[in-house]
């Protein structure tokens, strides 16, 4: 089974995507995070996110995986277990800026694509459904509204122990939605065939449940 679950930063994708992978006895993918990982070994190069493309030229120098257990995906870069380092806003820009280059894209394609070529999966991310797995059998593109996206992110930041404010939050997302929409390379779109999901007004239970729903629909068809 491979389920793909696209759509904007603070839709709810990680968490709806763990929590169908539970549900179905599956593995979940988060391929931001690999992204992620390429932004964070960017700013340790000391690169400026406005220089991003750099990176372009240091990818024989960097080995991303991910690793699964009973705990979940962590995200290992050169070796080193760098889950929660890649979780704050500055990485997100630079997971957004890295992610628009061509070179690093097809650096990472071919990681995403044999995790589901040997497991059953759900993975979450901005084109999953369009580049990644294009014959996935469910695709769920998931939004809501930029407020609630906003608000969401910042618990979320601040359970992690981040200092931040939803003004804050929602203009690095706002400027992260319009690189990741606009780019020239897998821009983040729904695929044709893709079941548009707004959980602005759901819980996350609800959208899990609504999420079901229509995975079981396209299943029995």
């Amino acid at each position: 089974m491979k389920i793909a679950i696209d759509g904007p930063s603070g839709a709810g994708k990680s968490f709806l995507a763990k929590a169908l992978a539970a549900h179905y006895g599956i593995i979940h993918v988060d391929t931001g995070a690999l992204y992620r990982a390429i932004g964070l070994y960017a700013q340790r190069q000391g690169i400026a996110l406005e220089e991003v493309e750099k990176i372009c030229g240091l990818l024989d120098g960097i080995n991303v995986s991910l690793a699964f257990s009973s705990e979940g995906q962590r995200v290992l870069l050169n070796g080193e277990d760098v889950s929660d380092l890649i979780r704050t806003p500055e990485i997100s820009m630079y997971a957004s800026a890295v992610s628009a280059f061509p070179p690093v894209r097809s650096f990472l394609l071919e990681t995403q694509r044999s995790i589901a070529r040997e497991h059953s999966v759900i993975m979450d991310g901005r084109d999953i459904g369009t580049v990644i797995l294009p014959d996935a059998q469910v695709k769920i593109f998931l939004v809501a509204d930029n407020r609630a996206r906003a608000e969401r992110r910042c618990i979320e930041l601040k359970e992690k122990g981040i200092d931040t404010s939803v003004e804050e939050v929602l203009a690095d997302m706002n400027k992260r939605d319009e690189n990741d929409r606009t780019r020239t390379t897998a821009p983040a779109v729904a695929a044709e065939d893709a079941v548009l999901l707004d959980n602005s007004g759901l819980n996350r239970e609800e959208t899990l449940q609504a999420a079901i729903q229509i995975i079981e629909g396209i299943i029995k068809e």
